[in-house]
């Protein structure tokens, strides 16, 4: 590790090969946690390159748990976390209101390492079980439309250096790998960056790749669409940024979407949203990042129609229920 941090340090770059060794190595426990810490400070201070990424990847899908739930289609709406807002479990909330809607959703995530609550904070903070079980992944995707992947149980990487990120608790490229390596590689994805170099790595990365996807960024520096300024989203067949008041929604506050101090506070918002309890900004902010999720879907529907599909599955109680039978089939 030592040569690899030097050559780092002197602005070189890994080559893929050498980037999916590098994730093998740490998965093996090859290295300390200074030293991670070390390559994680690296790529803060500069941007990862596609070969680095790519490397890493594969690296982490070789070494993954494998779950073959392909036949059911499914998207995962997920945030590459990072972006130093401290949100309510936007993404998560939104995966019930498209699984409410009648699509089938595989979410992958995490314990928060830069914000008090990650997917599986809120996950565990309502008794949910993490398992690998394919047949009980396959229980819940058919009674609820949703399953859940909690990453450490399908990657021995990220669980490796899950201490050192949370020591840190700093954005690192094991946000960005995140959400590539959802174990299940799911046949659409929405994915929300921090900043617009990112939007078009992974733009470009999933170009290369099978996925339908769609990659957005609020320009005020959020990973999801926050409707706290106008945002670019970007798909295999367009670019285009979009203002909050164009879709018809009124601008948010930064504090309207804050996810309180703790995980419990965090979870007490996600409840709200899904009982259609919440504030409007809130509510709104789910609603539309549901609907382009379901755009991802069917691209030949306007987001309009997508809009009014995710305002009706959280104002009818379908995203409740849905949530209801998912507790129930993973607790």
């Amino acid at each position: 590790m030592k040569e690899i941090l030097y050559k780092l340090f002197e602005h070189q770059y890994l080559g893929r090969e050498e980037a999916r060794r590098i994730l093998q190595n740490i998965a093996n426990g090859a290295y300390n946690d200074s030293q991670i810490a070390s390559l994680i400070t690296v790529f803060l201070m500069r941007s990862i390159s596609v070969e680095e990424l790519t490397g890493f990847r594969e690296a982490l899908l070789e070494m993954r748990v494998p779950v073959d739930l392909s036949d059911y289609k499914p998207i995962d709406i997920v945030g590459t976390g990072g972006d130093g807002k401290n949100t309510f479990n936007v993404s998560t909330a939104a995966c019930f209101v498209v699984a409410g809607a009648g699509y089938q959703v595989v979410k992958h995530g995490n314990y928060g390492a830069t914000s008090v609550s990650g997917a599986s904070n809120v996950m565990e903070n309502h008794g949910v079980r993490f398992t690998n079980d394919v047949d009980k992944l396959r229980q819940s995707m058919d009674k609820a439309g949703i399953a859940y992947l909690h990453a450490p149980l399908f990657n021995p990487a990220l669980k490796a250096v899950a201490p050192v990120r949370k020591s840190l608790g700093v954005r690192s490229f094991f946000n960005m790998l995140g959400p590539l390596v959802n174990p299940v590689i799911p046949t659409y994805q929405l994915l929300g960056v921090y900043n617009l170099p990112l939007l078009r790595l992974y733009s470009y990365t999933y170009q290369v790749s099978e996925t339908r996807f769609a990659v957005v960024h609020s320009l005020d520096g959020y990973d999801e669409i926050s409707l706290t300024s106008e945002f670019k989203v970007s798909m295999p067949e367009k670019e285009k940024v979009y203002s909050p008041e164009l879709l018809g929604f009124a601008r948010c506050k930064e504090s309207d979407l804050f996810g309180g101090d703790t995980p419990e506070e965090a979870a007490k918002i996600f409840d709200a949203v899904l009982r259609n309890t919440a504030t409007e900004p809130q509510k709104n902010c789910v609603i539309v990042n549901a609907a382009f999720a379901i755009q991802v879907i069917c691209p030949e529907k306007k987001i309009e129609d997508c809009l009014v599909e995710a305002r009706e599955s959280l104002e009818s109680g379908k995203a409740l229920e849905t949530f209801r039978k998912f507790i129930a089939i993973n607790s």
